[in-house]
């Protein structure tokens, strides 16, 4: 049986489906992923002095590597601050809770739409997706942000003169930029995953991905600089390893690639 004959066999219960259904399919899954997000943001709320004594923890470091006298502190500047503060947070640690949850609901709706071949990568593509997106979060957290907060806390030279120069870090300000800065290196970490599917659907090639090597430094720089902190240091922590991640793509791009079975004559026309 050809592959177009096993596509018509596996789709016959979607192809009966109507356009509503499909959309009706459609919102179930949106409700148990918003499902999933609220619970997950409920967790987090409980957790949030935690969560926020986690975030923080490379700016503490890096304060006390400093010649600072004080304590490190972090402020808020109106009274609804920190409670908006903690909000943020728990929206944050609900979506990576649920993450794993939605993204299988997302296979799921696409799923009856694929060949067997491809149904297969449900679980792999679930696991290493968020292992990936976990790996580049953890790695900007624990390099990254230590590196970046040694940088910046650095430059003030605490009394210049007449003048006390100190640094006094908003609550609101700080969770944005360290959410920035791991958010970019989880994203940026799926890399492979992309070029993987990309290899898979027959849309790139591993020669292809090697002609563009040269052309992706310039794009891996210009990336960097986008999604980072404007500092060069951030900005360097992120191309260099998205470099050596993309070289890594077109190694398992180019394993899958030759796995790929030849196609009779007969079945290509």
């Amino acid at each position: 049986m050809s592959d177009g004959d096993h596509k018509k066999a596996e789709s016959e219960a979607d192809e009966g489906m109507t356009i509503w259904e499909h959309l009706e399919e459609l919102r179930s899954r949106m409700i148990r992923m918003l499902l999933a997000f609220l619970v997950g943001s409920i967790a987090a709320w409980t957790q949030k002095e935690r969560l926020l004594l986690i975030l923080t923890k490379p700016f503490v470091d890096a304060w006390h590597q400093g010649s600072h006298p004080d304590a490190a502190a972090i402020h808020f500047p109106a009274p609804a601050a920190l409670f908006l503060a903690y909000i943020r947070l728990s929206v944050m640690g609900g979506l990576i809770v649920a993450m794993p949850f939605i993204l299988w609901q997302i296979w799921s709706f696409v799923a009856p739409g694929l060949y067997s071949k491809e149904k297969r990568f449900a679980a792999p593509f679930v696991l290493s997706s968020c292992a990936l997106f976990a790996t580049g979060a953890y790695f900007g957290w624990r390099v990254v942000a230590p590196m970046a907060f040694n940088f910046f806390l650095n430059l003030s030279p605490g009394q210049l003169g007449d003048l006390q120069v100190k640094p006094n870090i908003m609550i609101s300000e700080y969770i944005e930029f360290v959410t920035h800065l791991l958010v970019a290196f989880g994203v940026v970490t799926e890399l492979p995953i992309v070029i993987f599917f990309l290899t898979v659907a027959g849309i790139v090639t591993p020669k292809q991905l090697i002609k563009f090597f040269r052309y992706f430094l310039v794009l891996d720089f210009i990336i960097a600089a986008v999604i980072t902190p404007p500092d060069v240091l951030s900005q360097l922590m992120l191309a260099i390893p998205l470099a050596f991640l993309y070289l890594f793509s077109v190694g398992i791009a180019w394993l899958f690639a030759r796995k790929k079975p030849d196609v009779p004559p007969e079945q290509a026309a």
